[in-house]
């Protein structure tokens, strides 16, 4: 899982999303998204906005949580085992 700590970057700083807003030109919407970890996919360029406006490195903003349990059956691994098996030496 991947977690979105833009609420607590903003919070360490002092900032507001409008203060993000106003810095980076990213839509209210989209930073609120992100604040509230609703959003289901994030524009590279914005994280790179994001980074450059705050002064800080991506893993302040990005975490990566790994689950408890692997997710299986997703169709990326799948492809891999199907490729690797077809390509054995």
């Amino acid at each position: 899982m991947v977690k979105i700590l833009l609420s607590r970057k903003l919070g360490e700083l002092r900032w507001t999303q409008a203060d993000l807003d106003r810095k980076t030109g990213i839509r209210p919407t989209t930073i609120n998204e992100m604040y509230h970890e609703i959003c289901e996919r994030v524009n590279l360029e914005h994280l790179d906005l994001i980074c450059e406006a705050l002064n800080c490195d991506l893993s302040e903003i990005l975490v990566r949580i790994p689950d408890p349990v692997p997710k299986t059956g997703n169709r990326a691994g799948k492809k891999n085992i199907e490729y690797a098996s077809s390509h054995s030496i």
